[in-house]
């Protein structure tokens, strides 16, 4: 139930897959990096929030070919609350080298950015 929703905090993320070409890896890792750069202790501290599930999580991912990211295990990577994610256009590809011992024929390093924003209901 939504009375007064607002965003609380919003961090973003970079992630890269340098072997593999694999978007869904490199938006897990944008979506860690936003989280791990996020202290939320106001949602105790100063809003004295009971339950850290009662927070809304939005995650936007922007990463090449966003039909292939598994947004299950993008939300995966958020801890807390109610999650919810998309993925559209956007990060980058660039040339890298292609190493068989950690993925064979890849030769593109995936970067994906992500966006993550914390709502809380006032």
């Amino acid at each position: 139930m939504q009375l007064n929703r607002k965003r609380f905090i919003v961090e973003i993320g970079t992630g890269i897959d340098i072997h593999g070409e694999n978007v869904t890896k490199a938006a897990c890792r944008a979506v860690k990096d936003a989280v791990s750069r996020s202290c939320l202790c106001g949602l105790l501290e100063i809003l004295e929030l009971k339950n850290l599930e009662d927070v809304q999580v939005d995650i936007q991912v922007a990463a090449p070919n966003p039909d292939q990211v598994d947004l299950e295990q993008v939300m995966a990577e958020v801890p807390i609350g109610r999650k919810s994610a998309r993925a559209v256009e956007g990060g980058m590809t660039a040339k890298g080298l292609c190493v068989p011992q950690f993925a064979p024929d890849c030769d593109q390093i995936v970067v994906a950015n992500a966006a993550v924003s914390v709502s809380v209901n006032l």
